[in-house]
């Protein structure tokens, strides 16, 4: 490419083509860019992505999104955490919380005084200093008031929507910012003879969007990235056996809890999603070990109330694109990859994705230099996700079924072995700069999953054992008080950003 890009063209909408044009369109404003949007309505949205992380809230607040109005367009709930079930052993369950376990002492992380603590015959449970988890517990959500002095950290949290609404209220804020939609099946995809970049796209009807620049939002397809440009895929089943899963809303219950669960089940797990309006239900599953009838039977007979829908199949391979960047395409969202949605995670690669291209978006020239740095980005994030997943998989107890013990003997990737004998060894725990996941997370997880060190670092050994129990009851009593300072998660909704209600033929759209 050697002219000056002018215009960018979306293949497909939903959350991933629409998180990115409202992004570019408000960030982009001024430049000199025209952006056009291509999707059809006849092409159904996957739509699973309806629990996410906080990084969710950064991407709002740079939209400059008022924060209730989205909650009520979205029938949002707020999400501390979530909440695992039956993955370690049957009966057993833990919450991987969104904020830190009580505070850093003589430069290190706070576990390890606590593995200390409780080798040494501690009684305080790692919760006792997580005031995510004891919210969640109490079903509480708040934030700290004005003149809370406690030495505790902010609330990290983020939020349950609904995807399609989530996409319609980010349409809507496109088409203000001058974003173009174009409806149409596309049919054809024409490409530069010389190079083979993408030029345009045909539709059905004979109309023609031209472009310079394309970023593929068309899901599992991925039309452009992989129908046109066979940037290849690479298969991560071997870790990640599930390749299935069943998706239904059913009707809400009194109470929205502030966090996602995820419960093991024999041949996968059984996601639970609440949301003002209905709670968001699914089975991931491994079809080997399950049948499709068997699965929707069994998800059926599991919710908290009545189905809303029919439950829906999907089907995916867990990977990734081997190029998400490939001549001037970038694949966003489905088209790049997937990872099952057990840590929340599908929404926040779209934004990271976003985030990452707003920054090497091309001038003119598309340099290769460029392409290898994004997709090399691409690669490790998603690569510490896949490790964090498969985590869960192999980290258990669980042999009941044959799903279950074929995960026992999955061979962990190498990065994830390392890790693991780190930990085991003294809780070593080493978080990169650019890791999406931190110390909280993988200590919340391996502590969950039944992991426990052998040591820990010497520095833990600092305090004496006296000053280290002051220390411990101070803290546990501070993250205590400020929970006693939330209401209820269904109050706070009601008195700061209730939805209107939904009426039942809307649900069941």
């Amino acid at each position: 490419m050697h002219k000056k890009i002018r215009k960018i063209v979306i293949v497909g909408g939903g959350t991933a083509g629409w998180m990115t044009a409202a992004a570019f369109a408000h960030h982009g404003a001024g430049a000199g860019l025209s952006f056009e949007l291509v999707e059809s309505d006849d092409i159904g949205i996957v739509g699973v992505g309806e629990a996410t992380i906080p990084p969710i809230t950064d991407f709002n607040r740079q939209l400059q999104i008022d924060e209730n109005e989205f909650i009520r367009a979205t029938q949002a709930s707020f999400k501390l955490g979530i909440e695992f079930a039956d993955w370690y052993r049957l009966g057993h369950s833990y919450i991987h919380p969104f904020g830190h376990y009580g505070v850093q002492m003589h430069g290190i992380y706070f576990h390890h005084f606590w593995l200390r603590y409780r080798a040494q015959g501690g009684k305080l449970p790692e919760y006792a200093f997580n005031m995510h988890v004891n919210a969640c517990r109490e079903n509480r959500y708040g934030r700290p008031a004005s003149n809370d002095r406690l030495p505790l950290p902010p609330m990290a949290y983020a939020y349950h929507f609904d995807a399609g609404l989530y996409a319609a209220f980010l349409r809507r804020m496109s088409e203000r910012l001058g974003v173009v939609r174009t409806e149409g099946r596309i049919v054809d995809v024409q490409q530069r003879g010389t190079d083979g970049f993408v030029e345009s796209v045909r539709l059905e009807d004979g109309r023609v969007v031209a472009g310079d620049f394309f970023i593929d939002c068309s899901g599992f397809r991925g039309l452009l990235i992989e129908q046109t440009l066979q940037a290849g895929y690479e298969d991560w089943s071997e870790w990640l056996p599930c390749d299935r899963a069943m998706a239904v809303p059913c009707e809400r219950v009194p109470v929205t809890t502030p966090y996602t669960r995820s419960t093991a089940r024999e041949a996968g797990w059984q996601w639970r999603i609440p949301l003002q309006h209905r709670i968001g239900n699914g089975y991931v599953y491994c079809s080997q070990y399950l049948g499709e009838d068997e699965a929707a039977t069994r998800l059926l007979a599991r919710l908290d109330g009545a189905a809303l829908a029919a439950p829906r199949p999907l089907r995916f391979v867990a990977g990734r694109r081997k190029e998400a960047w490939k001549k001037n395409v970038v694949a966003i969202g489905l088209a790049s990859g997937f990872l099952e949605p057990l840590e929340s995670t599908s929404i926040h690669l779209i934004q990271s994705a976003v985030a990452k291209l707003l920054f090497m978006l091309p001038r003119d020239t598309v340099e290769q230099s460029t392409i290898d740095k994004y997709n090399s980005l691409a690669r490790a994030e998603l690569e510490e996700i896949r490790d964090l997943l498969v985590l869960h998989y192999t980290a258990t107890e669980r042999d009941d079924t044959p799903f279950w013990r074929h995960c026992r003997a999955i061979r962990k990737p190498d990065s994830l072995r390392q890790r693991w004998e780190m930990y085991e060894r003294n809780g070593d725990i080493i978080i990169a700069v650019a890791d999406l996941f931190k110390e909280a997370s993988w200590f919340a997880i391996c502590n969950g999953q039944g992991l426990r060190p052998r040591s820990w670092h010497p520095f833990a050994d600092i305090p004496s054992r006296e000053e280290l129990e002051r220390r411990f009851v101070l803290m546990s009593g501070d993250v205590r008080k400020r929970v006693d300072t939330f209401p209820t998660h269904d109050d706070y909704i009601r008195a700061n950003c209730a939805a209107a209600p939904v009426a039942m033929k809307e649900k069941m759209a």
